[in-house]
């Protein structure tokens, strides 16, 4: 098990609800980057104003009705210290590509945001690390603490105490009992269970329906009604492919 799922020195805590606007650029050229643009648009003090994706797998000169512009010379045209940006990459090879363009997003010095729906419950203590995307009808209660680049879709319950690892992505109707630790790069399936006070270990891949009741192993893959550990890891590291378009 990894000792710690936060570095509170390496990047600035905070609280989404209390940041400046920022003009923002999203990464990808998706689903996940359309369902962005609509949040911002309609639920934050944030204006988007462009998307950007790799040039091999840009299609064409806009996206959304706004411009669609190269990764690779983004800070040509939307210079990092006048632009934020906001990167809602998939859960792809267990959320790594995100985390591989986060962090080249950071590499080219831009401010990263976050968007907590204001139809998520929450409490004034919530403390939520860079890139998250918290979508409506989450139950966050309080002392739970959420590293950076994590995806809650709606309607997931959160319990107390609670400490959330980075890179994780929780889908949908999963209840996460009070004082559990969720390491980086954990994966929830939809109405997934786990039992209060788990360690569910790095990189855990969680399937839908899937009722945790005691510790999980880094990499194990748990499926069914009884969450029973299945053969194999959930991603191979030395395979890793970094290349997406987002």
């Amino acid at each position: 098990m990894a000792a710690a799922v936060h570095d509170h020195d390496t990047h600035l805590r905070m609280n989404p609800f209390d940041t400046p606007a920022r003009r923002v650029v999203i990464f990808g050229e998706s689903q996940l980057a359309s369902l962005a643009h609509f949040y911002l648009k309609h639920d934050s003090q944030h204006e988007v104003v462009a998307f950007t994706v790799d040039a091999a797998y840009r299609k064409s000169d806009t996206y959304e009705e706004l411009p669609l512009v190269d990764f690779e010379t983004v800070a040509d045209q939307y210079a990092p210290d006048e632009y934020a940006m906001f990167l809602p990459v998939s859960f792809k090879q267990m959320s790594h590509l995100r985390r591989e363009k986060l962090e080249a997003a950071r590499a080219k010095g831009y401010d990263i945001i976050s968007y907590v729906s204001s139809k998520a419950t929450t409490w004034p203590d919530l403390d939520v690390g860079e890139n998250c995307f918290v979508f409506e009808d989450n139950t966050i209660q309080p002392y739970v603490k959420i590293g950076e680049n994590c995806v809650l879709w709606s309607g997931n319950h959160i319990g107390h105490h609670t400490t959330i690892g980075n890179h994780v992505f929780i889908t949908s109707q999963v209840v996460i009992s009070g004082a559990c630790t969720i390491h980086d790069h954990a994966f929830f399936g939809v109405n997934a269970t786990i039992r209060d006070e788990t360690v569910i270990g790095e990189a855990t891949l969680i399937g839908m329906g899937a009722l945790i009741t005691k510790d999980t192993e880094p990499y194990s893959i748990h499926l069914g009604a009884k969450g029973k550990i299945a053969p194999g890891k959930s991603i191979n590291l030395d395979s890793l492919s970094h290349k997406s378009g987002g």
